[in-house]
């Protein structure tokens, strides 16, 4: 008797968990802005660039982007 009323008090809890786990998620989702497209560097960049790969202009230190370029995305100054 009392294995069989722990065992519907952990189902109640697993599927507590799971509703408030999507709900949690939906609303998370809402705010959620798209990460602006990287793009094709406009110059070739120097080298040791390339040791310092980015993926997110967010990543990027102030006046430079996250831009695509042969050696993988880098940032690059926009200057």
């Amino acid at each position: 008797m009392r294995a069989q009323a722990l065992l519907a008090l952990l189902l109640l809890c697993v599927l507590l968990l799971q509703a408030r786990g999507g709900q949690h998620s939906q609303k998370r989702g809402q705010g959620k802005q798209r990460p602006p497209e990287i793009k094709q560097c406009e110059k070739r960049p120097k080298i040791y660039l390339c040791t310092v790969p980015c993926t997110d202009h967010r990543e990027c230190q102030a006046n430079t982007i996250c831009c695509s370029t042969f050696c993988g995305n880098v940032c690059m100054n926009v200057l």
